[in-house]
């Protein structure tokens, strides 16, 4: 499954950017999808993710009350709105898809996109 990601790119502190992901040629709703972010010497870290009924929906600590996960059935896309970003939020994002029906760690994704860059600066 290609998994076509879209959005990213660089702001200043405090601003927002909207990463949007689509399963090539297949439904949105067949899987588990999610956003993990990578940082320069750090792990990767699920920051956003839904369930394949799309009920159950979970953030990690740091983006709680910033970050936004969503999935839009009709235009067949996965979005993730970040707002306040903080120059801790730099990384390369990459949307990701399990056959599961619920993904609880990063390594559970079969499918990943090609990343993309988030930069915010101070």
């Amino acid at each position: 499954v290609q998994l076509q990601a879209f959005g990213g790119g660089s702001v200043q502190e405090g601003g927002s950017l909207r990463l949007s992901c689509a399963p090539a040629g297949r439904t949105v709703i067949a899987f588990a999808m999610g956003w993990v972010r990578q940082a320069p010497g750090k792990e990767r870290e699920i920051v956003g993710a839904i369930s394949r009924s799309g009920q159950t929906i979970s953030y990690a600590d740091s983006v709680k009350g910033r970050f936004t996960i969503s999935r839009d059935n009709a235009k067949n896309t996965v979005v993730l709105e970040m707002n306040n970003l903080k120059p801790e939020d730099t990384a390369v994002y990459y949307c990701a898809a399990g056959r599961a029906s619920l993904v609880t760690g990063w390594n559970g994704y079969d499918y990943w996109g090609q990343g993309t860059q988030v930069t915010v600066s101070s």
